[in-house]
């Protein structure tokens, strides 16, 4: 057996690691294993569609780019399976973990209100999903928290014209 091998069936290589990114070690891999059973079951969905000359219709086609997802843990890369459609009957693997352009989980966007109500500044709350996410809370910058607070304000007047 490999040294590699031995520290992985240990836990050799967790020592040393903060908390923060074990857990981001473990979100990672729980992630992509989620991910990877969608795909089964999508390709087991189109397992009996063939072409012409035999072959399965759709099939596993590598994996898009690495993309970091920010999440109650931090931030997480992701890479998301492709599938190649041989029939050209466009089917297409869309995670439902993690769809397309998303970057934030909905608990990191279901935080932001919470801290806006609780009275944390445009320009503080940056500085508070720091501490809260850590260095890679990227992309929640002043701009873009100004920008999400007039989306809750137009919301919050639909809300209010309704009842």
């Amino acid at each position: 057996m490999s040294k590699d091998k031995q520290n992985q069936e240990i836990g050799l290589e967790e020592i040393g690691m903060s908390l923060d990114d074990v857990v981001r070690r473990g979100a990672r891999q729980v992630i992509q294993q989620a991910i990877e059973a969608e795909l089964a079951q999508l390709l087991e969905q189109y397992g009996n569609v063939k072409t012409l000359h035999g072959q399965r219709a759709v099939v596993r086609n590598g994996y898009l780019p690495e993309r970091e997802v920010l999440t109650g843990a931090g931030a997480v890369a992701v890479k998301v399976p492709k599938v190649r459609d041989r029939s050209g009957s466009g089917v297409k693997f869309n995670s439902a973990i993690v769809p397309p352009y998303v970057r934030k989980s909905p608990r990191v966007s279901a935080a932001l209100p919470w801290l806006y109500l609780k009275g944390v500044s445009t320009g503080d709350m940056s500085e508070a999903l720091g501490v809260l996410l850590g260095e890679d809370a990227k992309g929640l910058s002043a701009n873009v928290v100004s920008r999400l607070k007039a989306q809750w304000a137009d919301e919050q007047v639909l809300r209010t014209a309704v009842f």
